[in-house]
This record gives C-alpha cells, sequence and structure tokens, in this order.
C-alpha cells in the first residue's frame, strides 16, 4: 500500500477506533494481536514496558523523590528498598526519612551525622530493639551472691554496683562479670553512694561514715543523728554531705573533717530521700549552676538551696494533695530542670523554675507502680511483679519484664536502677549494662541486663 493510501486508511481506522466501546476496543485489539508476527509482537512489548512500568524514583529529580518519600512509612520503604537496585539506592540516600523514622522509635539523632546510611542501619537496629522490647526479649537476668544477711543499700555508678547488708560489710560489684572488687567491714547499712577512693554509708546506727576502698579503713565517722540514717548525698567540689535521717532532720556536714554545719528541720515524717544535684534553669529564686538540695518525706519534698549559704531557709514545699492517706513513694528524680515523684494519685512532674505540675502521668493501676527513673522519652517503672518501660510521649506502657519475689522496702533502698541515659532516647549504644537491680530474700541481688542485640 501506498504512504498516502496507508496514512489514510489509518486516519479512518482511527476514528472508527475511538467511537468504540472498551470491550470493542479489546476485541480489536485482541484480533490484532492474533494477526500479528514475532516482529510485531517484540515492537508491541517494547513500547508497553515504557507506557506502563515509567520508574518515577528514576525520571524525577533527586529533590522531588524525596519530597514523595516522606509520606512513606518506614516498613514500606523497606519493602520499597527490594524493588530495584536503583530504588533501594534512592531510598536508602534519604537522611531526613531515616533520621524521622529514627526518632519516632525513641532515638537520639546526631544531626552532625548525615550519612544516610549510617540512618538506615540505625533504624533497622532501632527497629529489632523496639521488637525485642515489645516481645519481652530485650533483658536478660543475673544474680550476685556474696552477702550473709540482709541486703538493704544499692547504689549504681559506671558499670559499678554497691551493696551494703545487715552482715556489716559493704561490697563493690563489676556487674558486667559478676565480681566482686572490694568487701570492706562497715556498720549496718541503710543507704550507700561511691567514687573511685571512698563510700560513704548511711546507718541503721544513726550515723554517717566515709570509708576507704583500697584499705578498708574508716576515714570519717558523722555523729549527730537520733534516728537511722536513710540517704546520704555529697559534692567534694562544695566540701559538704548531707544526710536525711528517722528523726525527721537533714544534716548538712563538711564532708572532709566531719564537722555538723547546720541541721535543717521542717520535716514532720522519717526522711527517706536526700538529692544534691546543680540547677540548670533560672528563676527568680535560684540560677543555672546553683547547687540544691532535695530532702522528701512520706508527704512533702523540700527544696534548699545549699550552695548559696549553710544556713539557708527552704525555699519551697511540694506536695500532692493535703490528704495524708496518700503517701509519695521513696523514690525522686531531680536533674536540675524537673522535679518527678509518684504517688497512689500517679507520676507527678514539677517545672524547677517555677514549681509548677506540669504533668500528672496515670497509667492503668498506678497505684502499685513505683517510679525507677525518667527521661525526656522514656520513664522505667515497677511494681511487685513486673518492670514497665513507658513512653512519655504518648504515657503508654510499652514493655514489660517479669521480677522475682524480691525483699520489699517502704524506704525504698533495696532496689533501683541501672544506667539511664538510655530514657532520654536510646542510641544504639547506650542499650546495655544494667537496667535494675533489686536484692533478694536469700541476701542475694537480682540484676535485669540489656540483652546483646540479635
Amino acid at each position: 500500500m501506498e504512504k498516502k493510501d496507508f496514512e489514510a486508511w489509518l486516519d479512518n481506522i482511527s476514528i472508527t477506533f475511538l467511537s468504540l466501546t472498551d470491550l470493542q476496543k479489546n476485541e480489536t485489539l485482541d484480533h490484532l494481536i492474533s494477526l500479528s508476527g514475532a516482529v510485531q509482537l517484540r515492537h508491541l512489548s517494547n513500547n508497553l514496558e515504557i507506557l506502563l512500568k515509567r520508574d518515577f524514583l528514576k525520571l524525577l529529580p533527586l529533590e522531588l523523590s524525596f519530597y514523595l518519600l516522606k509520606w512513606l512509612d518506614p516498613q514500606t520503604l523497606l519493602t520499597c528498598c527490594l524493588v530495584s537496585k536503583q530504588w533501594n539506592k534512592v531510598i536508602s540516600a534519604c537522611t531526613e526519612v531515616w533520621q524521622t523514622a529514627c526518632k519516632n522509635l525513641g532515638w537520639q539523632i546526631d544531626d552532625s551525622v548525615q550519612d544516610p546510611l549510617h540512618w538506615k542501619k540505625v533504624y533497622l537496629k532501632a527497629i529489632l530493639r523496639m521488637k525485642q522490647l515489645k516481645d519481652h526479649e530485650a533483658f536478660e537476668t543475673s544474680s550476685l551472691i556474696g552477702h550473709s544477711a540482709r541486703v538493704y543499700a544499692l547504689y549504681y555508678k559506671d558499670g559499678l554496683l554497691c551493696t551494703g547488708s545487715d552482715d556489716l560489710s559493704a561490697k563493690l560489684w563489676d556487674v558486667s562479670t559478676g565480681q566482686c572488687i572490694y568487701g570492706i567491714q562497715t556498720h549496718t547499712c541503710a543507704a550507700v553512694k561511691f567514687d573511685e577512693q571512698k563510700l560513704v554509708t548511711g546507718s541503721f546506727d544513726n550515723t554517717v561514715a566515709c570509708w576507704e576502698w583500697s584499705s578498708g579503713a574508716k576515714t570519717q565517722h558523722f555523729r549527730g543523728h537520733t534516728g537511722a540514717v536513710f540517704s546520704v548525698d555529697y559534692n567534694d567540689e562544695l566540701d559538704i554531705l548531707v544526710s536525711g535521717s528517722a528523726d525527721f532532720t537533714v544534716k548538712v556536714w563538711a564532708l572532709s573533717t566531719g564537722t555538723c554545719l547546720n541541721t535543717l528541720t521542717g520535716h514532720t515524717e522519717w526522711v527517706t530521700k536526700v538529692v544534691l544535684q546543680k540547677c540548670k534553669v533560672k528563676s527568680l529564686m535560684h540560677s543555672p549552676g546553683d547547687y540544691i538540695l532535695l530532702s522528701a518525706d512520706k508527704y512533702e519534698i523540700k527544696i534548699w538551696p545549699i550552695g548559696r549559704e549553710i544556713n539557708c531557709k527552704c525555699l519551697k514545699t511540694l506536695s500532692v494533695s493535703e490528704d495524708r492517706s496518700i503517701c509519695l513513694q521513696p523514690r525522686l528524680h531531680f536533674d536540675g530542670k524537673y522535679i518527678v515523684c509518684s504517688s497512689a494519685l500517679g507520676l507527678y512532674q514539677w517545672d524547677f523554675a517555677s514549681y509548677d505540675i506540669l504533668r500528672v502521668i496515670k497509667p492503668p493501676d498506678f497505684s502499685n507502680v513505683s517510679l525507677l527513673g525518667f527521661g525526656e522519652i522514656f520513664a522505667l517503672l515497677f511494681d511487685n511483679r513486673y518492670l514497665y518501660i513507658m513512653d512519655l510521649r504518648t504515657e503508654k506502657l510499652i514493655s514489660r519484664w517479669p521480677l522475682p519475689e524480691y525483699r520489699k522496702s517502704k524506704r525504698g533502698s533495696s532496689f533501683l536502677a541501672g544506667e539511664m541515659s538510655w530514657l532520654n532516647g536510646l542510641n544504639g549504644h547506650n542499650d546495655m549494662g544494667l537496667v535494675f537491680a533489686t536484692s533478694m530474700p536469700d541476701h542475694s541481688i537480682h540484676l535485669v541486663l540489656w540483652k546483646e542485640h540479635g
């Protein structure tokens, strides 16, 4: 057929084809395909590939591809990575997508790291750890055995756990190996705190003592309380030691000499917790860098500006209720910005700059749940049966771990949280080491530890 005649025929056929119904069009195509040879079928196949299977990620500018990818959830993105090498390359290169996915899981993000492959790997590691938490597989347990009587006092720092017992001894353990590094003879311990050189103990014999690890010698004895000492804290820079007692007082001591500098009064119950910490916020009453003392009893938390003057007056008294049947639990968190304490009414968070209550968190059956640790992203809680992790952004419990029948203590010294940095967000490296420790009826110490990544 001549070209001119062919073009006229093609125009006529095209007009007729467009007037057909969809079903007639399909029948027409089926008939034409049946009449086609190998050359025509190959031509048809090549053109259909271009028309029906356009790779938009390959065709679009990279910036537009990244914009579209932001609307997909991470699990879908991982599936899309399997489509082709090109898709995997583009999706893996979208740093912001993977950083956001990590943030949503509660991961800390270092914005200075811009390697997109790094963040994809972090996300894969993060989603594995979060799945382990959800499936109750993130932790493992072990025990420390060595005391011959009730273990009451526990304190943890930098991979080391100190235990004080009614067997008149204190021991320092390497949590990772379970080995006892030091064991020294002391008085019966109700509270302990240590550093590389020394151990400070508060005792049921109404005194506080300072001991040298290397020799076991008592280097200082603090006498003056008329009741058991349930909590101690100290600061070498200030040369100050503080102690809270069953005699309703807090005493401030010169750490180096053992001299009592002041006795702080006002509590109407046993002082079960004292915390000495630098302030990180500015207000009318304090500035960043000021040292603040918090002391807590059964009903109240008192705030003292200990760093400005020894003869300080109470700045503020915090409580959750005027009902004396509502008690504060003997766990107190203070990081220089926020004060957190729990009670049967819930978990209370105060803004330290204004002393206003920022929020009250009430998980199910909170009357039996106690605070262990509080961060920017997660909180660590426990009751008689389980250890819980709460996502503070949603105030929902995301994981739990079974606990044995540990030895109960109304004053809260026989259990504690371990590593705390992960509560401000996991980062793939801080989910290791001790999570929780508690003393057992058989005088051993039960440890809950992060399990290594699978």
